[in-house]
């Protein structure tokens, strides 16, 4: 089992120690549930007033918190708790799943596929022709790579996962459990003789460096050239991204929230949780769209969005405060 002092945590975060403890540390919780071996933090002032009924010995706070640790309890005291306490965790963390080989037997593995130094290649995974998979790069069991697709060094694929053909995936990425990247857009027209026509999808998927992408989120190829997720991107389980669409760097999309085909997103673009954005809309750099919100139109840089249709915030704020109003007086 792991275990540090209140100082040797400290010398991972650099932040100021507030009080003393010999209490050793061997694990993460959160307030309501931590034992006095466990340290947890305080990333909002809202939050002091669980402190004194919770047992852990240690937290991670903000500067700005005002109460004072106790007895034989201590405060490290940082800028930013929550980026803190990342580092802690990172401390704790168990160890990834074991490879006992680093290609294992039951891998096929196409022979014009082309293999980087150190990667590993799980169970029951296919890598199929003229792929190739960069330096460290691992495949967990049963992971699919289809021709021509490539994998950057350093990139964690996780089991279930599929790759369709042509598909390029950066380097220092996470690909979580059955995400498919690369699947067809989704395109249709009406045909009098045949109902319904499928337009092919012959583009494919381009994810940059550092992308991370959450469990049965699915990214669609482009009808025509690529689908882009630009360096940084963060998007959440059950997210779909439709074919043709543009995202800039440091996107984050939350879960059961959609793009729909030819969606444009700006850098540092934020949506919220089930929220819908309808096709061939642009969304600029640093816009905000809110949980649940469907976004009809154009959003301009550094707006924030709410509402379904999505207006400004403000707007919307309002609208809400006149409708409760509305409301209160029917019911007098």
């Amino acid at each position: 089992m792991k275990s540090y002092s209140i100082q040797e945590i400290n010398e991972v975060i650099n932040g100021v120690i507030h009080g003393t403890t010999s209490q050793y540390i061997t694990a993460t919780e959160q307030l309501e549930k931590a034992t006095a071996s466990e340290i947890s933090f305080i990333g909002n002032k809202k939050y002091e007033k669980l402190w004194e009924g919770s047992n852990a010995s240690v937290a991670i706070v903000n500067e700005d918190i005002s109460i004072e640790p106790g007895e034989n309890r201590a405060f490290i005291k940082v800028k930013n708790a929550d980026l803190a306490m990342s580092q802690i965790l990172a401390l704790f963390a168990p160890p990834a799943p074991l490879f006992r080989t680093d290609i294992h037997k039951t891998a096929t593995i196409d022979e014009t596929a082309r293999i980087g130094e150190g990667a590993r290649i799980g169970a029951g995974c296919y890598i199929g022709p003229n792929v190739a998979i960069g330096a460290n790069a691992t495949i967990y069991p049963n992971v699919t790579i289809l021709d021509e697709s490539t994998v950057g060094k350093n990139t964690v694929i996780w089991s279930g996962t599929v790759v369709r053909e042509r598909c390029h995936i950066g380097s220092d990425c996470i690909i979580h459990p059955n995400a498919t990247i690369g699947a067809d857009g989704f395109g249709f027209r009406p045909c009098k003789e045949k109902g319904l026509v499928k337009i092919p999808q012959i583009g494919n998927v381009i994810i940059g460096n550092g992308v991370e992408i959450g469990a049965n989120s699915c990214v669609d190829r482009g009808k025509f050239s690529s689908t882009v997720l630009g360096d940084g991107c963060k998007i959440d389980n059950l997210v779909q991204i439709g074919h043709n669409s543009k995202l800039g760097k440091f996107c984050i999309m939350a879960g059961n929230s959609g793009l729909a085909g030819s969606v444009t997103l700006g850098n540092g673009v934020i949506i919220g949780g089930s929220a819908s954005i309808k096709d061939h809309t642009t969304i600029g750099d640093g816009a905000i769209v809110g949980a649940g919100s469907g976004v009809t139109g154009d959003v301009a840089a550094g707006k924030t969005m709410l509402g379904y249709p999505a207006v400004e915030a403000r707007d919307a704020l309002k609208q809400w405060a006149i409708l409760k109003r509305m409301v209160c007086d029917s019911k007098k």
